[in-house]
């Protein structure tokens, strides 16, 4: 965790520390936008990896950004939702993928290794479940700071680049939760197949999470009582994560559905709360698109992903290594004494 930032003790100074997010560097962005002008192309004729190189610098404030640490973290969790029968998938399996993930075998494993990035993965409450939040809050104010506070101490406070996923059976549904509370559009919006429902399996766990918004109804204009009521631990950590990552000047890669639901009440609690991350792919799962949309996001890849485990994040690396790459190692004109624009 950045040395200059302290765990919240209660809900009060985490709403404080939401509000008070500190600012890009822009004069890091004028220097590399006037770098960038002398480089050897035409100028934006590197689309979005010119806007990744200057994105970077702004967050590590400085004008020659660079990706030497990277890390991934995937933030574990169980949830009690699952009772309500929305998985196919039976509750061990979250145990299971983390004992995968510590043994090399699992897909982020491979995409972490090929991509240069040190993977870290974090059991949050010990995999405890959270409450059924159809009957009660997911977590109680010390359970939620408590995951949260986990998420911010996991991040490195010399990480160049952190990209953030997750791991638990029966997460979309918290996620579609809270995305329906954040945003409107009830259940039948946000759930989608998850770990592979069938039609009938989406429209049952969209009754699960209107049963959910309708016995939590009283706490739906707050956001972060909406991350605690109908949230789970793996979402508050990453929550916490993208927090510690702003304040410690780390840009962050966001993974798919679940990671961009979890980090999306920042968006709310301050005007710029997401300015520090990217999107790095849409998910083929259902509200993914329509969250993005909603949050201003454009994602870097689209490769019909919906695996989690921070699999997006880690694929789009090489992208802001590419980007930085160019902006520090290109020539000038007057360098390669080459013929600018008349």
């Amino acid at each position: 965790m950045p040395s200059r930032l302290s765990f919240p003790c209660d809900m009060a100074a985490l709403r404080q520390l939401c509000r008070d997010l500190p600012p890009p560097d822009m004069g890091a962005d004028a220097a590399i936008t006037g770098h960038d002008s002398q480089l050897t192309k035409p100028p934006g004729s590197l689309g979005r990896l010119e806007e990744l190189a200057r994105w970077a610098g702004q967050w590590q404030h400085t004008d020659r950004p660079r990706t030497e640490r990277v890390d991934i973290i995937v933030f574990a969790g169980n949830h009690g939702v699952t009772a309500q029968g929305v998985t196919p998938w039976p509750v061990d399996v979250t145990r299971q993928m983390v004992a995968n993930f510590r043994n090399g075998g699992a897909a982020i494993n491979q995409i972490a290794r090929v991509s240069g990035a040190c993977l870290h993965v974090v059991e949050v409450e010990d995999l405890r479940p959270t409450a059924d939040m159809t009957h009660a809050p997911a977590m109680d104010e010390a359970t939620f700071l408590r995951a949260l506070a986990a998420g911010m101490r996991a991040v490195r406070p010399d990480t160049d680049l952190l990209c953030l996923g997750e791991m638990g059976i029966g997460n979309t549904t918290p996620a579609a939760a809270l995305c329906a509370a954040l945003f409107g559009g009830g259940g039948a919006k946000w759930a989608g197949r998850g770990t592979g429902l069938d039609d009938a399996g989406v429209r049952h766990k969209a009754a699960v999470i209107d049963r959910a918004l309708h016995h939590h109804g009283m706490y739906l204009t707050d956001p972060l009582a909406i991350a605690r009521c109908l949230g789970g631990h793996e979402l508050a950590a990453i929550m916490g994560a993208v927090i510690a990552a702003r304040y410690g000047n780390i840009p962050v890669l966001l993974d798919g559905f679940i990671c961009t639901a979890a980090a999306s009440p920042l968006a709310l609690l301050h005007p710029h709360g997401l300015a520090h991350t990217r999107l790095s792919h849409c998910s083929a799962e259902g509200g993914h698109a329509h969250l993005a949309a909603a949050l201003g996001l454009s994602p870097l890849l689209e490769l019909g992903l919906r695996l989690g485990e921070g699999s997006g994040a880690g694929l789009a690396i090489p992208l802001v290594r590419s980007a930085i790459a160019c902006l520090c190692g290109m020539a000038t004109f007057a360098q390669a004494r080459v013929s600018e624009k008349a």
